[in-house]
């Protein structure tokens, strides 16, 4: 049935929505590696007004400890630095007059448990939202018997929903595996 198709549509748009969602809250969870991902949602005082720190210096990582800022304008060295020691990233930038340098701690073995545990956080909440996706779905399409559609063709529907809700759910478990041995490598 076409309405049913829609329904199923919609739904893989918003569970692909929300898988996007769950890699950019992991990318904000430091593995040890330095990251320009890591300062992802910094904002720097620019001219009065509040601005992603990626609009106001390029961000490298020369190599796997370090982060290396270039401001486009000197004089936002202490604005960014002001940022870094303000946000709860926990670094201590350092800078040359013209570079902010961030040096990333190894992490310890009690860290890293932590992190894992802030990823099994966001797994789980990537899971919650696409089962609520399922729930909403199967509502709609069980809506649809009002409408003259037969119960065995919503019957095929939820089946359907509860295939596409298998999928995304294995995509999320096979996310977490990956990001836990990023982490739990040293």
């Amino acid at each position: 049935m076409e309405e049913i198709e829609l329904y199923l549509e919609d739904a893989r748009d918003t569970m692909e929505k929300a898988l996007k969602h769950l890699n950019i809250e992991l990318s904000k969870i430091r593995a040890g590696k330095a990251s320009a991902g890591m300062l992802d949602g910094l904002q720097v005082e620019y001219y009065g007004m509040n601005s992603p720190i990626n609009n106001v210096a390029s961000i490298t990582t020369p190599d796997a400890r370090t982060i290396a800022i270039k401001p486009f304008e000197k004089k936002m060295i202490g604005e960014i630095e002001k940022a870094i020691r303000n946000s709860n990233l926990g670094l201590s930038p350092t800078n040359d007059g013209e570079n902010i340098r961030l040096n990333i701690p190894p992490l310890t073995e009690e860290r890293r448990r932590e992190l894992v545990k802030k990823v099994k956080q966001e797994i789980e909440v990537a899971k919650v939202n696409v089962r609520n996706i399922r729930k909403d779905t199967n509502d709609g399409i069980r809506k649809l018997t009002k409408e003259g559609v037969s119960e065995d063709e919503v019957k095929k529907g939820e089946e359907r929903v509860q295939k596409l809700t298998d999928g995304f759910v294995a995509k999320i478990d096979s996310i977490f595996a990956a990001k836990e041995q990023d982490i739990m490598a040293v």
